[in-house]
């Protein structure tokens, strides 16, 4: 008997191991998401000090109606198309290069992910100032006689594509550290077998690296995507969302909503659409990754 209720409590163990963390993850998380959904069917907004008014639907048609929402969507799906297939090719390729063994290799591998460390908003601020008008980069045109100066973080056409240059520069090193693991994993033997079959060079990575490094092309392709749906500092320090709402994205219109005019209840809904459609490009992960 004692036995028997020694076991039972053996097996509760990793439990209360785990009970702080889950009671953090339940304040600090579960609870605001679901307090955030129940306030997407509020009126709550200006006067926080009032209680919350049941309205509905009433967020969700004023959001269908909202053109500027619609223009900070289209935003944001350039902002996806712009960056994810970069930052899923060109980390490969840099994992394969700095996967050989050459003299200086681990040197090549700090440089490229030096810019992972570096804080965002100095990142930000780096950049906007190599943007400017006299930023070094149109000085460089200049010298060189191509241009008299480009605008941009200025122009509506331009500025988007300029913070998406930041993003790319910014999580390549990420991504190719993942790309790296994947390839280490990969035995040797495998390219030895392929030679001798005749794939050799680059088309031994068409061949074998590339259907071996499936699941975490699938793996980058997501944490790129939702971090490129989530995308905000680099709009805050270098933009704010101009010119024209060129640049602003749905997470930025949602800040604006919920801090800067205290709109509670219509950021939360702006909120769980963007969660609806981050967790469909989870899903739509899962089913890709399966097949």
């Amino acid at each position: 008997m004692l036995k028997t209720i020694r076991l039972e409590r053996q097996k509760l163990v990793p439990y209360l191991f785990l009970l702080p963390a889950i009671a953090l993850l339940i304040i600090t998380v579960f609870l605001p998401a679901i307090q955030a959904f129940s306030l997407s069917f509020t009126k709550y907004e200006y006067d926080i000090t009032q209680a919350p008014e049941w309205v509905g639907f009433a967020n969700f048609q004023r959001l269908l109606q909202d053109e500027i929402f619609w223009q900070t969507l289209k935003n944001t799906v350039i902002y996806l198309i712009g960056v994810v297939p970069i930052l899923v090719i060109v980390p490969l390729f840099l994992a394969i290069l700095v996967n050989q063994k050459l003299r200086g290799i681990n040197w090549f591998r700090t440089a490229f992910y030096t810019p992972v460390v570096i804080s965002m908003v100095v990142a930000g601020i780096a950049w906007k100032a190599l943007y400017t008008q006299n930023g070094l980069l149109n000085q460089f045109l200049q010298q060189v006689g191509i241009s008299e100066g480009v605008p941009w973080l200025t122009s509506p056409q331009l500025a988007i594509w300029s913070v998406m240059l930041v993003t790319i520069w910014k999580g390549l090193g990420y991504y190719m550290v993942i790309y790296l693991a994947g390839l280490q994993a990969i035995s040797p033997e495998l390219y030895e077998a392929a030679a001798i079959d005749g794939s050799d060079g680059w088309q031994k990575h068409f061949d074998i690296t590339i259907p071996l490094m499936r699941p975490y092309l699938f793996l980058v392709a997501v944490i790129s995507a939702i971090s490129a749906t989530k995308v905000f500092e680099e709009i805050y320090i270098m933009t704010q969302g101009g010119p024209r709402d060129s640049t602003k994205t749905v997470v930025y219109y949602l800040y604006e909503r919920a801090f800067q005019d205290l709109d509670i209840s219509y950021a939360c809904t702006i909120g769980l659409v963007l969660f609806l459609g981050i967790l469909g490009l989870s899903i739509a992960n899962l089913y890709l990754s399966k097949t």
